[in-house]
């Protein structure tokens, strides 16, 4: 298993170096030239919004996976680091849908500030940053550096749902 993170993440990392040389490419394009494909955004199922926007500043709710994708699960029990990467990088992607659909293109996208993962995990896990790296990865691969943000990776005894990753953000706009 190790091996398999190891072996993803440094193809994750060699589309990220190769992917950041190219700056005339949109984030939409790295992404697809990724293997990914954005999900159609998700809309609210309770009395919030999915985002608000303050001047140049975009805030997220948090967001599970969109259209119904998530991996349910506690991690530590139900789930393997391998399985919450996965979850956490389906996070991602609804969440560059939901920037998307906030502002137009994703190269409105000056820098991400802050990531808050939280992991349905078991009070003895400790793989949090592990699991969060599929969320941080993506966006790196999406933004270059700016996709690196402050992060904080914590555990929770339950997320709505079942699900195994829940992730909000704060990203600065261009405009």
């Amino acid at each position: 298993m190790k091996n398999i993170i190891l072996t993803t993440s440094f193809i994750l990392g060699l589309t990220i170096s190769t992917l950041s040389v190219a700056e005339d490419t949109t984030p939409e394009q790295r992404i697809k030239a990724a293997g990914l494909q954005l999900p159609k955004p998700v809309n609210p199922i309770a009395n919030y919004v999915t985002w608000r926007r303050s001047g140049n500043i975009l805030y997220l709710s948090g967001h599970g996976a969109c259209e119904n994708k998530n991996i349910l699960g506690k991690l530590g029990k139900d789930i393997s680091v391998e399985q919450g990467y996965e979850a956490a990088q389906r996070v991602g992607l609804c969440a560059l849908s939901t920037i998307q659909n906030a502002v137009g293109d994703l190269s409105k996208v000056k820098q991400v500030l802050t990531i808050t993962g939280m992991v349905n995990a078991t009070d003895t896990y400790t793989e949090h940053s592990k699991v969060m790296n599929g969320f941080s990865d993506l966006f790196v691969t999406a933004f270059g550096d700016n996709g690196k943000a402050a992060r904080v990776a914590v555990g929770m005894s339950s997320l709505p749902g079942n699900m195994s990753v829940e992730v909000s953000a704060i990203i600065e706009l261009t405009e």
